[in-house]
């Protein structure tokens, strides 16, 4: 896929914006939409301590399924397969990015590899991902977007021909 020396710090957007707790989701929605952005950092107090993704924005449109509560003897069972219902119920209440933000957060080292990057966003669904150094301060984000960015280069690289010998 990639040169074992690319590491995430070589794809990563470094300008990144981050919104605090308190802020409220319509600014969240606005700033994700007008710059484009799979998500955004909740930092408070210098610290990340939460996300807010483009899917939780979206959850939080979506019906809330009321689990089926059914009688068996002196017991109640509650039945449900589908999402969480407390994690429904939240970011339906959800009015600041505090409550709405997904925590805690998956980060990743800016000297990780890409292997290491795209395996976390796969194994944990998570889209963007942000990166810290190694005192875990913020220095980065990466997206899906930016990795298949460079797989795209690197695939038309690939594909380039090369030099032709002249004869």
């Amino acid at each position: 896929m990639s040169e074992p020396t690319t590491t995430v710090a070589d794809v990563m957007r470094r300008d990144v914006t981050t919104v605090a707790p308190g802020d409220s989701i319509a600014s969240v929605a606005r700033l994700l939409a007008d710059q484009g952005l799979p998500g955004v950092p909740v930092v408070e107090g210098g610290e990340i301590v939460g996300i807010v993704t483009e899917a939780d924005l979206i959850a939080r449109e979506a019906d809330v399924t009321v689990p089926t509560v059914v009688p068996f003897f002196d017991a109640l069972l509650v039945g449900d397969a589908g999402r969480d219902f407390d994690e429904e119920v939240r970011q339906v209440l959800a009015v600041t990015a505090g409550e709405l933000m997904t925590s805690p957060v998956y980060n990743i080292k800016a000297s990780a590899t890409l292997s290491q990057l795209a395996t976390l966003m796969l194994d944990r669904r998570v889209n963007p991902v942000p990166v810290v150094d190694d005192d875990l301060q913020l220095v980065g984000i990466v997206s899906r977007a930016d990795l298949v960015r460079l797989i795209a280069r690197e695939e038309l690289a690939a594909d380039a021909p090369g030099p032709s010998a002249a004869g």
